[in-house]
Formats: structure tokens, sequence, C-alpha cells
């Protein structure tokens, strides 16, 4: 774990926001490492320089999101996006299948379900998520933070109730991976894509699943999914990936060029000292409503915060410098390791009128 004279020096020379960027949930700022990695890869492809640093960046970066998630890097799929992951997941369901959902989760998490057209589809409460699975129920598919107000899920009683059902689990980390620890060992897919707390570019979503593979089919294979991917460019792949990059799609390289930085940057932080700085942000914040006469949303332990009836101030916020949210009609303040206690006060004082 980095002291806080190490994290603050860290943080002081990757980033320089221009403004008070208070809307990671939206998407996280770059990394001045990242910039750097991602104009080097224009520079590659512009100067017909051989592309094969590119292909080690995505594996570079694979192997980061692997340590980060505890698991082995041979359980990692690199994709495009979280629906794109959770397509897959569906596609490999049964006809009739039940999969519970929560109720307005993000809908990359639970719209590939309905798309489907033939599952049994069924959204509770957050709260009650654990308690609704039941005989049946094949797939419990949750955020682990929610997108719109910041609660989290409890994934200790959903690990339990799905165990005792014979359930499969899957939980999005997109809203979480890089301030909340993921362990995603104890799901049988585990999912985030890399824009907002791993601070990286978008095009990238790595989904981690079973040793097995959790019954999941190759639907999107292409070469890079074969086992010796260059000796599997003409015809049908005779011999898939042994391991999760049997799941791959053709990667955006420059992407996985920034991504690959940009984890480097959460292992030297550390996500615990990442949580520990997000949290005394967004607890700031809450404690600071409340003198302004305002509650947010009820989401302990988290580092987002959305506070009813405030979303109408986005546009003016905006104009003042203060970049957050209108989500439902709430204002969504997120907070992470570029942001400090007086980008929380400026946002408190322009609230206060």
């Amino acid at each position: 774990m980095e002291t806080t004279e190490t994290f603050e020096s860290l943080v002081r020379a990757e980033f320089a926001p221009k403004n008070t960027y208070l809307n990671t949930a939206s998407s996280g700022l770059l990394p001045a490492r990242t910039v750097r990695a991602l104009h080097e890869a224009v520079a590659i492809r512009a100067e017909g320089r051989p592309l094969d640093p590119l292909f080690e960046d995505v594996e570079a970066a694979r192997a980061a999101f692997a340590r980060l998630a505890g698991v082995p890097v041979t359980r990692v799929v690199a994709g495009p996006s979280v629906a794109a992951q959770t397509g897959l997941i569906a596609a490999s369901l049964p006809g009739g299948s039940e999969v519970l959902t929560v109720e307005d989760d993000f809908t990359s998490v639970v719209n590939p379900f309905h798309a489907r057209g033939d599952l049994k589809v069924r959204a509770v409460p957050l709260e009650r998520l654990a308690e609704s699975v039941r005989p049946g129920t094949a797939l419990v598919a949750v955020s682990a933070a929610q997108s719109a107000d910041g609660r989290i899920a409890g994934l200790a009683d959903l690990r339990e109730a799905a165990r005792t059902h014979g359930a499969r689990t899957y939980v999005d980390f997109s809203q979480a991976a890089g301030w909340l620890p993921m362990d995603a060992g104890a799901y049988d897919f585990t999912v985030a894509t890399t824009f907002k707390w791993l601070a990286g570019p978008h095009g990238a979503a790595f989904l981690a699943v079973p040793e097995d593979f959790g019954g999941l089919t190759p639907l999107l294979a292409g070469w890079v999914a074969a086992e010796r991917p260059w000796e599997s460019c003409y015809g049908p792949v005779l011999e898939l990936a042994h391991s999760a990059r049997r799941f791959d799609v053709s990667p955006a390289l420059f992407t996985y060029a920034g991504v690959r930085r940009s984890l480097e940057l959460i292992e030297e932080l550390g996500v615990a000292a990442v949580q520990a700085h997000d949290l005394g942000l967004a607890d700031r914040f809450r404690a600071g409503l409340a003198t302004l006469g305002h509650e947010a949303l009820p989401a302990p332990g988290s580092a987002i915060v959305s506070v009813p009836g405030l979303g109408s101030r986005q546009r003016e916020l905006s104009e003042a410098g203060i970049e957050v949210s209108d989500r439902a009609g709430n204002l969504r303040a997120s907070f992470h390791l570029y942001n400090t206690p007086a980008d929380v006060d400026r946002l408190l004082d322009v609230l206060s009128g």
C-alpha cells in the first residue's frame, strides 16, 4: 500500500484536470502515462512499424486485470463492452431459463437477457436480491455498485443464496473496479469495463469466467481466439485457445495500449488506498449536504453519491466548471483519486447558492 505522500505525488504526476471533475461514474480521466501510450500506439500505425508491441499490450492488460480481480489470467476474456460480454452469457442459457436481475440496473447488464426473447427475466429490488433466488433460478445478474445511485449489492448474501439453489452468478464491477476490491473467484462470471474507475480508454471490458468456462460457447471466435492465432488466419479455427482467450474478439489495439498503463497505475496506487481516498471524499460530500438541508440517497460505503431533486442543476454546475451527472432527476457526484477536498467544497459552495 502506498503512503499518503507517495499516493498524492503519483496522482499529481498523472492528472491535471482543468475543471472540477466529479463524474467518474460516467467516465474517468486518463492518466498522463495512458495518454502517452495512446500517442505512441498511433505513431506505430502511422509510421508503418510492426504491431507486435500493441498485441503485447493486450496480454499485459489482461494479466493486470487478472491480478486486480484475483483470478488466474487463463480465466480472463478481453472483449469490447459489458453488453457484448453479457450477450455471450445470455447466449449460453437454455431457452426458458430464469434470470434474476435488479430493478433499474444498468441496461448493459440486463438487456441482452431480454433480447433473447425466450428467457424468463425477473427483476426485484436490490435489497431483496438474495432472498429472491429460488429453485429453478439459473443465473443472477447484478452490478456490484448501482450506476444510478451507488448502492452496493450484498454480494456475500447473494453468493450464499446462489449456492443454496444452484444458481450461477454474474457481477458487473464497472462502477466499482478500481476503488472496491474484487474477488472474481467468488462468482461464476465477473465483468468490468475499463473507462470508469480503472481510468482507461473506452473500448475494452474484461470478463472473468470459471475454469471450465461455465458452459459458454465462443460464438464470436475469430483468429485471435485460436491457440495459435497467427496460424489460424484462414478457414475455420481448428484448435481454440485452451484458456478463456477462446472467447476474445479482435482487440481494439489502441485501447489496450492505454488500458495497460491505466491498470499499471491502479496497481501502483493500490485499490485499498484508492478506496480510502474516494470514500473519504464521498463522506465529506454527504456531510456537507446535510448542512445544506439535503440528504443523499442511502448508499453507505460507496464512492457514488446521488442527491434527489438536484439533477436539474447539472447544467448550472457545468457552466461553473463542475462536472457531475443528472440521473433520473438526481444529482450524481462520483469521486476518484484525482479529486480533492477542495473539489468537494467547491461543489457544496455552488449548491449553497
